[in-house]
Order: structure tokens, then sequence, then C-alpha cells
């Protein structure tokens, strides 16, 4: 049910482009820098989410990356199940279950771990980039209030 390092770091690059969306491209150095992440692994990165279709890329000076989509059509949960697959699995469960389970049928927890399934995929699939670049202007304000 974790969500790796890479999906992390793939899901702090979008939303530093979302932060910055209509503002033309972002160098991979800038994005590093502001999101903590490692600058050779960010390139494999956000190479991986241009062949997906979440940004678009142009070399050479000037160059940079941008979202290749608005940010409120793009979700946490589009991009977990792009770079990680699926998002919660059930190791005994599914088309493709890792394991046979000789209670298959019989668990009284497989009940329990798809309600909890559900429950997280909702949560990922309700949150857009929008709403977290959104939330985040809200707690910049907020931080600053007297």
């Amino acid at each position: 049910m974790g969500v790796s390092l890479k999906c992390q770091y793939g899901l702090r690059a979008l939303f530093e482009l979302a932060r910055r969306h209509g503002n033309g491209l972002v160098r991979i150095s800038e994005i590093a820098e502001i999101q903590a992440i490692p600058e050779r692994f960010l390139e494999n990165i956000l190479n991986q989410l241009r062949h997906g279709g979440f940004v678009e890329s142009r070399r050479g000076k000037g160059g940079g990356f941008t979202l290749a989509k608005t940010p409120s059509g793009i979700t946490v949960g589009d991009i977990i199940r792009f770079i990680d697959g699926s998002i919660y699995n059930i190791g005994c469960d599914g088309d493709a279950p890792l394991h046979k389970c000789r209670l298959k049928g019989n668990c009284i927890f497989l009940p329990v771990w798809r309600e909890a399934k559900t429950a997280v995929e909702e949560v990922y699939n309700s949150k857009s980039l929008q709403y977290l670049v959104d939330a985040d202007a809200d707690v910049t304000l907020s931080d600053y209030s007297i």
C-alpha cells in the first residue's frame, strides 16, 4: 500500500509544475532544488511522465518541462497508478493474486481489506494537482496570518 520514493518524487515534481502552470517551461534543476529531489533521478522520472502524457518538454536553451494537462485534470491516483501500478494491492485477491490462499472465499479479513482499498483509492482519486496547489496556497497564507 505504500507509495514508492520514485512515486513521491514524481508527485512532488508534478506538484511543482502545477504550481507554475501557465508560466512557461521549468528547468529540472529548479524543480529538483525546490522539491528536494536528486536531479539525476528527476530527469528519468520526468521522462517517464512525458511518455505517460503527464508532461511536455523542450530541450536546449530555454528548455524545460510543463504539464501536458491542466492541474485539475491530473489526480494523485492517476500518478500513483502510472508510476507504481496498483494503488492498494491485496496479495490474495484480484485478477492476478500474488499468492494463493487456502481461505479464499472464507476469509473474514477480505471484506475489510477491500473496504480499505476502496477508501484509499477514493482519497487519491479525489485529490487533483489543482486541489493540492490550492491547499498549499491556503497553508502559505495562513502561515502569515496574525
